[in-house]
């Protein structure tokens, strides 16, 4: 392979010596964000019946491949944006930051997306009213020795150490939590990565600037409920999922989880669910007042 283009930011061209093989990279701008595509073509003109069979072999392989690839430099590029912005505040700047991120229900995963379709339009007929744009949301927090990012995500291996674990959780059936495939995980994540973080709108939400309460947000991570996703176990009249795991997270840590609304024309299904229930734990712990008798 030889590089015939190269056009910084824009596009990459590779060919192979033999001329019959061209590779391009291409980044294209996305609605704010930036697209990158892979593009292969290959001349078949002349082959023998065997190349082509072995073509049709290889393009599965190739496709699994490439998909890997590009998430890769995906997840390269946004973490270098996020050292660079990082790089960039000036010393009198915030040292601490915790900011909200709405991600679309489905960003990146076409199955997700078609369910959260579904599930929109039932409710919206059931519920007689239009239908919204569902999303769903994350955390990121920034502090002198690095950054963390909070998130209620599926269980994608058994290596959870590396994606900072704390918690997991049924979805759907605790019977069924027997599989990995029906388990969610609370990641408190250092150096980690938001997925699909480029698909995000109207993000980040900067909730605070005060270290001392990134830090207490931090802390109260491990504490949070993991009753059954997808179903209603703590009675709030709505489902547990992730946007009530980062409602919890927000409003136990002493930000005004109350003021926060997705992206306008959009609706977060959970997050009435994590307000609610960490209104009630916080006043089952409240000490009981006691009248103070004369004299003392």
């Amino acid at each position: 392979m030889r590089t015939e283009i190269l056009d910084p930011e824009r596009v990459l061209v590779n060919r192979a010596e033999a001329g019959d093989w061209v590779w391009i990279f291409a980044l294209e701008p996305a609605g704010g964000a930036t697209r990158l595509i892979s593009r292969n073509r290959i001349g078949m003109k002349g082959a023998a019946a065997g190349q082509r069979l072995g073509m049709l072999v290889m393009a599965p392989g190739s496709l699994v491949m490439e998909r890997k690839m590009l998430l890769g430099i995906k997840e390269r590029a946004e973490r270098l944006a996020l050292e660079q912005r990082l790089a960039s505040l000036d010393e009198d700047g915030p040292r601490a930051a915790v900011d909200l991120y709405w991600l679309p229900l489905g960003a990146g995963g076409h199955f997700v997306r078609l369910n959260g379709r579904v599930y929109e339009a039932v409710a919206a007929r059931l519920g007689r009213r239009r239908r919204f744009d569902l999303y769903h949301s994350a955390l990121q927090v920034e502090l002198p020795e690095g950054t963390y990012v909070i998130e209620q995500a599926p269980v994608p291996n058994l290596s959870g150490a590396d994606r900072g674990v704390v918690a997991e959780g049924a979805v759907g059936s605790r019977l069924a939590a027997r599989l990995r495939i029906f388990r969610y995980e609370i990641r408190l994540w250092r150096g980690g990565h938001i997925p699909d973080v480029a698909e995000a709108v109207d993000s980040p939400r900067r909730l605070t600037t005060d270290e001392a309460t990134a830090r207490h947000l931090l802390a109260t991570v491990p504490e949070v409920p993991t009753p059954v996703w997808g179903r209603d176990e703590l009675h709030t009249g709505e489902m547990w999922n992730c946007n009530a795991v980062i409602a919890w997270i927000t409003a136990r840590s002493g930000l005004d989880g109350e003021s926060i609304a997705p992206p306008a024309e959009g609706r977060a299904p959970g997050w009435r669910a994590g307000l609610t229930v960490a209104r009630s734990q916080a006043s089952d712990r409240a000490p009981a007042s006691h009248p103070v008798p004369p004299g003392r």
